[in-house]
């Protein structure tokens, strides 16, 4: 498309507050690319996003891991972020992959499997399970890791678990929800407004959903399992006393360049 086109998108993009309304612009053309109605297809989603919804879900994937994870409509999107928790799992999995074990991986909340999906890319053959209450994202987390041989679950927590894996999890993954319900009004509308709430909202304290899976991780891990949640540092040493309640080895690591933080406890 002339340039013209290109500087009038960005700057449409920019009006609107879009940082990188650059990048935004060239995913946006490249979307349209080769359609017959692309000039109004365009149109269409440059409406959508300048009206705030997710440049993510209006091009049905997020890159993470540098993977594709493929979206719907009010599915969680992936954040950088969470590749610490995506990372540190992976080298988890491959040091329990010893002796021609293959290590059994459950990404729990998994959303759209992202964190699954980078686990599998990064750590070779594993048996991974992939759990979600929200349908949506299953349906999401389905597409992405079917082509892995993943077995995709949804219900809440571990009651969506297939009961063979009791006492023989490896490596638990876990992206609970864990922003306090009074901060929710307080994220940008991208989230607040176009993904699921129960994808956001971790309770008074943001801890609810950690409570619950700390309290049984134990019963699901293989002995020196290890169960991995993502939080923010300030709630981080609350998590990581939650882990030790459960009667877990637990500890916090933290990536300053991309704000991730991570509690880990081990059986």
């Amino acid at each position: 498309m002339p340039a013209t086109i290109d500087s009038a998108l960005v700057s449409r993009l920019r009006a609107a507050g879009c940082v990188f309304a650059e990048d935004e612009a060239a995913l946006l053309l490249a979307a349209v690319d080769g359609r017959p109605d692309a000039a109004a297809e365009l149109e269409r989603l440059v409406v959508r996003r300048v009206a705030g919804e997710p440049l993510e879900q209006l091009l049905g994937w997020a890159e993470f891991a540098g993977r594709r994870i493929l979206l719907e409509p009010g599915v969680f999107v992936p954040r950088r972020r969470t590749e610490l928790l995506a990372a540190e799992a992976a080298r988890l999995a491959r040091s329990a992959g010893v002796d021609g074990h293959r290590p059994v991986v459950v990404d729990l909340c998994c959303g759209a499997g992202a964190i699954g999906a980078a686990i599998a890319d990064a750590a070779g053959p594993i048996e991974l399970v992939a759990a979600d209450l929200d349908p949506a994202a299953v349906r999401a987390a389905r597409r992405n890791l079917g082509p892995l041989s993943a077995r995709v679950a949804e219900g809440d927590l571990f009651d969506a678990l297939p009961g063979d894996l009791r006492g023989r999890v490896d490596v638990l993954a876990v992206n609970a929800p864990y922003v306090p319900t009074g901060d929710i009004a307080m994220m940008p509308p991208e989230a607040r407004d176009h993904e699921a709430s129960i994808a956001l909202d971790g309770g008074i304290d943001g801890l609810d959903v950690h409570r619950r899976v700390a309290a049984s991780a134990r019963d699901w891990l293989a002995p020196g399992g290890w169960l991995l949640i993502e939080t923010s540092e300030r709630q981080a040493p609350a998590t990581v006393a939650l882990m030790a309640a459960g009667g877990l080895e637990a500890r916090i690591i933290h990536d300053d360049e991309i704000g991730g933080t991570v509690a880990i406890g081990r059986a």
